[in-house]
């Protein structure tokens, strides 16, 4: 069955819901594809977040719907119709068709988009009767049986169910679930009763806009207007105990664009001086073009914040570091290079190497410091993140390596020692997908060819231990 049609399809008698032999038949030369829906789930969601440009209210409808609620943003586009002009150009430029519909409420917009013949139609506030009057009761998002039972009634338009009382419509409908569900989305057409919006991106607990009564054209102004929005964020969270790890900064520019730059802390934080230094390095990305009409501040990622006294030195807080100037050090560099570039290692529970430690991002929850594995012996300043395989020449059964092959270069051994085993880890054996080689002891040897250099090497397996073939040798990690 066809699910989609373009306009060419449809300008040759091929329509949506037909089945495939038919459309065959009606259009040999047809073209068509296998539906990928979660591709199209994909394609759609960030349709959907595009829209955030128009508004900051953005929630997704039917599945082919969008809904913006646009209130207090018309302006900035220099009215209703011309900010739909400049939305279905855009769409038409990437690729869609579209239809606006613009109303007071969510009903009467969907109705309008789905069932008026106009692409674009703008209800003034208040006139949705007369808008909504001529148009197919099926526009009002009502089930299909609804829709059946009221055809066999004779009301085939929104305009004849005006005039019928609430109760006396009830009535006509055996299921009292498909009676309240259509009264319920004619009276949220209407705007009778008021139908909320689930947003796709929450609204920021807490946001602080300033308007401008003269256009700001200057970077100075920038910086000025965000001193005072971040000292009213900082305030607000104050009174909740709060802080906020990410913080973005809108401006409103007269000719309908929007410049953005938002700024990430390692941890929660509300103090207005910590979040200035954060936004010098990025301020520059504000252009005010021909002037700012508006600026707004978000702060997103709020947790509680602990306030405790500075403890004079790190090592009266038990601990090596010092969370609170390593959480201030990666946020000066994050916000300089930007976010993604600075990473933090950290113990894992392992005493296989390559999975003994574990990297991650500012603000995401560190690991535990006191983590320490037992070691027998020393470990080499560095170790590689996978093992690399190399050809040995050593004595049999157990015997170190006395020469190996590492990239192409040949080293002879002058020292050795070792061997330190590490066995395999149950737990991880245990899995049924479980690759061969954790099966496997390790033996560690620390090596010294005849130039001095220094590596870290072991022999996965041992011979005939009845899981797998011969050892195999490689190379872990190089010592200073």
């Amino acid at each position: 069955m066809l699910v989609a049609v373009n306009q060419a399809a449809r300008a040759q008698g091929v329509e949506a819901g037909l089945r495939f032999s038919d459309a065959r038949a009606r259009l040999p030369q047809l073209h068509t594809e296998e539906i990928d829906r979660k591709a199209d789930e994909v394609a759609f969601r960030r349709l959907t977040m595009w829209m955030y440009r128009y508004s900051p209210i953005v929630s997704q409808g039917d599945g082919q719907s969008i809904v913006l609620e646009t209130t207090g943003c018309d302006h900035l586009f220099g009215g209703e119709n011309a900010m739909a002009d400049d939305l279905r150009a855009k769409l038409q430029a990437a690729g869609y068709s579209c239809r606006l519909g613009l109303a007071s409420t969510p009903g009467a917009a969907h109705a309008l988009a789905h069932a008026s013949t106009a692409d674009i139609f703008v209800v003034p506030g208040g006139d949705e009767h007369e808008a909504l009057e001529n148009l197919h009761v099926s526009s009002l998002r009502i089930s299909q049986g609804t829709v059946t039972l009221l055809r066999r009634f004779g009301l085939t338009r929104i305009g004849q169910l005006y005039g019928i009382d609430r109760k006396a419509l009830a009535r006509r409908f055996q299921s009292r679930t498909m009676s309240d569900q259509l009264v319920l989305r004619l009276d949220q057409a209407l705007g009778l009763r008021h139908e909320p919006l689930s947003p796709l991106r929450p609204k920021p607990p807490y946001i602080s806009r300033l308007p401008c009564p003269e256009p700001i054209a200057s970077t100075e102004g920038v910086w000025v207007g965000l001193k005072q929005l971040i000292l009213e964020v900082c305030h607000n969270l104050s009174d909740r105990g709060e802080g906020a790890r990410r913080f973005s900064l809108f401006a409103f520019k007269g000719d309908g664009h929007v410049s953005m730059v938002s700024v990430s802390a390692a941890r929660p934080v509300r103090s207005a001086d910590h979040i200035l230094r954060l936004f010098a390095e990025r301020i520059d990305k504000i252009d005010p073009g021909f002037g700012i009409d508006m600026m707004m501040l978000e702060g997103r990622s709020t947790s509680t914040l602990n306030i405790s006294p500075t403890p004079l030195s790190a090592d009266l807080t038990g601990t090596n570091v010092d969370e609170t100037a390593l959480a201030a050090l990666a946020d000066r560099i994050t916000a300089r290079l930007g976010d993604g570039v600075l990473s933090y290692s950290g113990p894992a529970e392992s005493h296989i190497p390559e999975r003994s430690c574990i990297e991650f991002q500012p603000g995401d929850a560190p690991p535990d410091w006191a983590v320490s594995m037992p070691t027998k012996g020393p470990r080499p300043l560095r170790v590689f993140d996978r093992p690399e395989r190399i050809e040995v020449l050593a004595e049999i059964p157990d015997g170190p390596p006395h020469q190996f092959r590492w990239r192409g270069l040949q080293h002879r051994v002058s020292r050795s020692d070792g061997p330190e085993r590490l066995s395999p880890e149950w737990w991880r054996v245990l899995r049924s997908d479980a690759p061969n080689e954790m099966t496997r002891a390790r033996d560690y040897y620390r090596i010294e060819d005849v130039k001095g250099r220094r590596y870290w090497i072991f022999r996965q397996g041992l011979y005939e231990d009845g899981r797998g073939g011969a050892p195999d040798w490689f190379i872990q990690g190089l010592f200073a």
